[in-house]
């Protein structure tokens, strides 16, 4: 809960993929709230027993939502679903405005990657999408230390530059530094 409500504010691509590894934490350690204690909670820097019972309290409501949305073997829950939609909103709204001519750029340096993950993916699941599940692939193939080809780290490095362009642009419209006007 901390660094979700950290990165949230900061760096909202962190802080989906952070969140989807929560909810894969959740889901390994079997929906068992003493378990994620002893196991995430315990080894948080907390401040006082107050801090760690609300964090212990959001990981409560975490499991309670993913019951309730019918997420325990897979997908996500609707709050990470809305902010790969709010990014993907906003991904149109900067490509339509023609403001950031460096993002405008980036994406269709990016497009053929996507277009290629699009044809190894399921149907129906947008560009920032797509770029956020080949980013956390890459995350879970790294936790598992497994090897990944040079040729999928040059596309992965891609992929960060212009998921980091977006989360650039997206927290500075959301501050009112960036007019799309």
């Amino acid at each position: 809960m901390l660094i979700a409500s950290y990165l949230k504010n900061t760096n909202i691509a962190e802080y989906l993929l952070y969140m989807w590894q929560v909810e894969d934490t959740i889901r390994a350690m079997d929906f068992d709230i003493e378990r994620i204690e002893k196991s995430v909670v315990d080894r948080l820097p907390v401040k006082d027993e107050n801090e760690r019972r609300t964090v212990l309290l959001w990981y409560e409501d975490l499991i309670d939502m993913m019951r309730r949305e019918n997420v325990m073997d897979k997908g996500h829950l609707q709050i990470n679903k809305n902010t790969v939609a709010d990014l993907d909103d906003f991904h149109y709204l900067i490509l339509g405005s023609e403001c950031v001519p460096a993002y405008n750029a980036k994406y269709l340096h990016v497009l053929p990657l996507i277009n290629q993950f699009r044809q190894k993916s399921k149907a129906g699941l947008t560009d920032v999408e797509l770029c956020f599940n080949f980013q956390y692939g890459i995350l879970m193939l790294r936790l598992q230390k497994k090897e990944i080809s040079a040729e999928t780290l040059k596309t992965q490095e891609e992929i960060s530059k212009f998921l980091i362009l977006l989360t650039k642009n997206y927290h500075a419209f959301a501050e009112g530094k960036l007019d799309l006007e």
